[in-house]
């Protein structure tokens, strides 16, 4: 009998994916979840997997059949996706529509989970640290939350930008750095993942501690 592997990933872009490689490829990454660790492979194709026509709605329509096969192969299954995208009916009808898919398919319902990041993935990427100013290449003469702040952009009484993927592009710009996944997995790999406060990524965080619960000694 074969023996299935913890979790298998599915995410819309190719900047998804290098976000999960970022995270995932941190020292001991699991600590900072506080979840037992599990084994993951995130080359595409293995346990991360990346829908072939890079957006959202692909995911929304045909996820629970780019997920099908992996039922033979893993336990669980994850989702994630950003909720704005033309046409998007909304976060909480795309959880719905995605999850009652996966167990229709025949996932068991405890086994998947849907992740949709309101608005979309760079708001878990913005944090008032160097790191964020680091890798966006920004070189201004003040901090760039105060130049985001001062701009517009961030105003300084608010947790993330209100537009974090127009803000990230704007600073690129600025930067004249053209934006990658490259970007993308260097934030991963060096943010804080407690300061992380958006609301889906507590979801997902929930979703490692339920499926891969630290061992309490006895």
């Amino acid at each position: 009998m074969m023996n299935k592997r913890p979790c298998v990933i599915l995410v819309a872009d190719s900047n998804m994916a290098a976000t999960f490689r970022g995270y995932f490829k941190r020292d001991r990454w699991h600590l900072s979840l506080g979840c037992a660790p599990f084994e993951i492979n995130t080359d595409v194709g293995a346990d991360l997997l990346v829908d072939e026509g890079g957006n959202d709605p692909g995911v929304y329509t045909k996820g629970h059949e780019l997920l099908r096969p992996y039922q033979s192969s893993h336990h669980r299954a994850l989702v994630v996706l950003d909720c704005e995208w033309e046409g998007s009916p909304g976060k909480d009808a795309i959880v719905a529509h995605i999850t009652a898919n996966l167990v229709t398919s025949g996932w068991a319902e405890d086994a998947v989970k849907v992740i949709a990041i309101e608005p979309e993935l760079e708001n878990w990427l913005w944090q008032d640290k160097p790191q964020v100013a680091d890798a966006l290449g920004y070189q201004g003469t003040k901090p760039l939350r105060q130049h985001l702040a001062d701009s517009g952009k961030w105003p300084i009484d608010v947790a993330k930008p209100p537009r974090p993927k127009e803000t990230a592009e704007w600073v690129l710009k600025q930067a004249k750095k053209p934006r990658s996944s490259a970007i993308y997995q260097k934030l991963a790999e060096h943010i804080s993942i407690r300061g992380c406060t958006d609301a889906a990524f507590a979801e997902m965080h929930a979703a490692f501690l339920a499926w891969f619960p630290m061992e309490v000694a006895a």
